[in-house]
């Protein structure tokens, strides 16, 4: 089943019509570099090309008997193309046909992933922007550290998803390559020159040397840069689940009117969305980690990567297109609560300034080990006797007998201490022309 978000053209690369599809371009392609080097008559090229066709339902009836995919496939097409078929496949494996067929796919199918990882990262800078000085709390163990802003936790987003893209596009270029050379790789049967002239009419580099098959490293590459991308995406949403936890209550994911979050608790609005992808990023990993089992195969060939790649292929395609596209609509809708975020970040009765003012006692000469302890004997009373800091510090002899009032005041500073927010946005983003200071307070 497809799930809900994919994009419709995700499911049909995948579909069976279109693996069919892109063999017959293999099958075309080779009769006609074959008839341009003389190797067959133009008119069988020409009749392939014209006549070729097949139906799904005779093939997977042909197969039935032959329990040959490839032999069903060249005799249904055949039964269309007369006589010229016996032009067909000519010296080709199953493999030449099947694995540069499956680099088509898998390249369309790469490209569709690379558009959806734009239109996300186009929302998340969106979004980034618009929260790039909206103070909140940054944690570290799950417990509060310092201030920060929710469009740097944004940024950041970004910036990796940027990564995720780079990874995919490299992996890509690794999968364009096809492969005309033989049973076993020697080009027994047929020249280099018309393998490099198939690929170079199907768009894909020749291999530059391999076995029966594609090796397989390619497409292990491939599916863990996938997998790394749905592991982005599962940190992304796991940090919405946690930031939407009642306690913390900063964002929500969007909830639709007329949504429906428990069958038994009608007040319950769950991340659901965030948790099925944190769910199906453990699909894609285990599906990359069986792509990596398929690397090695027994001397020049053998089929144990073949039914493993009709699964994880296809799953591992669709389920990050949907992944990518549902995580868009969440981090489009998502809700964010910014006096929510205001209290929690006061919440530590300001515990959270401690840094700089240690760095303010260790400015005038204090060892660093004696402000340590000055300071944080001031911040645990803070938490274990719910006083605030700030005061607590003001009151505390051996800190302002080093640190005026003015002093201590300024360490509380939020502006000061997101003071260089912008600069990163400008490294993430670009620093845009004129801008001046864009933080707020």
């Amino acid at each position: 089943m497809i799930p809900r978000y994919t994009h419709p053209d995700m499911g049909r690369i995948w579909s069976e019509e279109r693996r069919f599809e892109t063999w017959l371009q293999v099958e075309i392609a080779a009769a006609e570099a074959m008839a341009e080097a003389g190797i067959i008559p133009q008119d069988a090229a020409r009749d392939i090309r014209e006549r070729a066709k097949f139906d799904v339902a005779r093939i997977n009836a042909i197969e039935e008997i032959t329990q040959h995919d490839v032999i069903a496939f060249t005799t249904a097409v055949a039964e269309h193309v007369g006589p010229s078929a016996r032009w067909l496949h000519f010296g080709l494996t199953s493999s030449d046909v099947v694995d540069t067929a499956q680099a088509l796919q898998m390249r369309e199918a790469s490209d569709l992933l690379l558009k959806d990882i734009d239109a996300l990262m186009d929302t998340v800078r969106q979004r980034a922007q618009e929260h790039r000085g909206t103070p909140m709390i940054g944690r570290t163990h799950g417990v509060h550290a310092e201030p920060m802003t929710f469009g740097l936790k944004l940024a950041l987003w970004y910036a990796e998803l940027q990564r995720d893209s780079d990874r995919i596009a490299r992996a890509r270029a690794g999968i364009s390559v096809g492969k005309i050379s033989g049973a076993v790789g020697t080009f027994a049967h047929l020249d280099p020159s018309i393998e490099a002239r198939i690929c170079q009419k199907l768009g894909l580099e020749p291999a530059p040397v391999s076995s029966q098959v594609i090796q397989r490293d390619r497409h292990a590459e491939l599916m863990t840069a996938v997998a790394i991308t749905g592991a982005s995406l599962e940190k992304f949403a796991l940090e919405v689940r946690g930031l939407q936890k009642t306690e913390i209550g900063e964002v929500q994911e969007p909830f639709g009117k007329g949504q429906k979050g428990s069958s038994a608790m009608p007040h319950k609005r769950n991340p659901i969305g965030c948790e099925q992808i944190t769910g199906l990023a453990r699909l894609l990993r285990g599906n990359a980690h069986a792509a990596l089992e398929n690397i090695a195969l027994w001397h020049e060939r053998d089929i144990s990567h073949s039914s493993v790649e009709r699964v994880i292929l296809p799953d591992s395609f669709i389920a990050l297109d949907h992944m990518l596209r549902r995580f868009t609509r969440i981090v489009k809708g998502l809700v964010v609560h910014v006096d929510r975020m205001r209290q929690n970040l006061e919440l530590s009765r300001g515990v959270v300034f401690s840094g700089t003012v240690l760095l303010e006692l260790a400015q005038r000469g204090i060892s660093r080990e004696q402000a340590y302890e000055w300071v944080q004997r001031n911040a645990l009373r803070s938490y274990d006797e719910q006083k605030d800091f700030k005061e607590l510090l003001l009151a505390d002899k051996d800190v302002v007998g080093v640190l005026d009032a003015k002093t201590v005041e300024d360490a509380f500073n939020l502006k000061v201490q997101l003071k260089n927010v912008d600069a990163v946005f400008d490294r993430v983003f670009g620093a845009p022309v004129g801008a001046g200071p864009r933080t707020k307070n």
